[in-house]
Order: C-alpha cells, then sequence, then structure tokens
C-alpha cells in the first residue's frame, strides 16, 4: 500500500533549475532514508543524493544539487541547480520504510520522472 509518487520532471536549457518532489503514501511506522537515483539511457542507475541522519551527495552533483525533506508532510524534494546535459536521466525516488517498530526497513521505488537538459 506504500506508494513513491515523484513529480517536477521536465525539459531545461543548461544552467537551468529544477525541482523534484517524491511524496509517501500509505500506512508505515517511519521512513529511515531517503534517496534519489538516476539512470541515463545505456547507463547503470546510479545514486544521486540520500539524506536520512545526514545527507550525501555523489561527487558529480556537490555545489549544484540540494536534498532535503518537507517541514510538513512526507516528501523529499531534491533542488537541481546549474544543470548539465550529463545530468539527463530518469530521476528515481527511494525510500527504506520501516512498517513497524522493527529494525528491518523495505525498499520502495517511485515509477521515475525524465529530466532533460538541452544546449
Amino acid at each position: 500500500q506504500v506508494q513513491l509518487v515523484e513529480s517536477g520532471g521536465g525539459s531545461v536549457q543548461a544552467g537551468g533549475s529544477l525541482r523534484l518532489s517524491c511524496e509517501v503514501s500509505g500506512p508505515f511506522f517511519h521512513i529511515a532514508t531517503m534517496a534519489w537515483y538516476r539512470q541515463a539511457p545505456g547507463k547503470q542507475r546510479e545514486l544521486v543524493a540520500s539524506i536520512s541522519g545526514d545527507t550525501n551527495y555523489a561527487d558529480f552533483v556537490k555545489g549544484r544539487f540540494t536534498i532535503y525533506r518537507a517541514n510538513a508532510g512526507k516528501t523529499v524534494n531534491l533542488q537541481m541547480n546549474k544543470l548539465k546535459l550529463e545530468d539527463t536521466a530518469v530521476y528515481f525516488c527511494n525510500a527504506d520504510i520501516a512498517l513497524a517498530p522493527m529494525p528491518t526497513t523495505d525498499t520502495y521505488w517511485g515509477q521515475g520522472t525524465q529530466v532533460t537538459v538541452f544546449s
């Protein structure tokens, strides 16, 4: 019943900005970790950024992207600035969620949202 829904993708010119959003719905105990991944055509899926007790960023987005959770609701956002052509990919929301007060979590994925950067 847990669902992750992304929004905010689109096409932007190089140097521009986009903000991705991912909202979690359904019953759960708590969200341990949330993250954004991306996958370009013909390439492996790669971690972009994650947030739990702290934030972590891939080297290729440091200084350009910011991951944060909304003050209210069950949302994680990815602010993307100074976008480059190589940022073009499908971006996926990921979350490790505990359905009960137990040490184990289950992994959930969003359906993905396309980000296209053009010159």
